[in-house]
């Protein structure tokens, strides 16, 4: 899979995620990206059939309170102080380096 990125899908994915990246974060983004398809290559190529489950996957509750779906603060308010917005996206300074 790896190697086969085009550097389209890299602009396009980060039309999607409403960034706007340099031609240095492009290439450092397919890198990233082929880096992950070789490891899925990798573990594509393992042979897993007389292997057992090892792990199985328990509901979990949260004892000490209920768990209730509340509409959260209105993003407007919180993202007023941005100092930029394009179209429906804000530009918020970076916190950390």
């Amino acid at each position: 899979m790896a190697n086969k990125i085009s550097d389209e899908t890299i602009e396009y994915v980060g039309i999607l995620a409403k960034l706007e990246l340099s031609d240095e974060e492009k290439e450092q983004a397919k890198k990233d990206v082929e880096t992950m398809l070789d490891y899925i290559d990798t573990l594509n190529e393992l042979d897993t059939e007389e292997i057992e489950p090892m792990s199985h996957v328990f509901p979990v509750n949260n004892v000490f309170r209920e768990d209730v779906v509340t509409n959260g603060d209105n993003h407007e308010a919180m993202l007023a102080n941005a100092p930029q917005q394009k179209e429906q996206s804000y530009k918020v300074p970076r916190t950390f380096a």
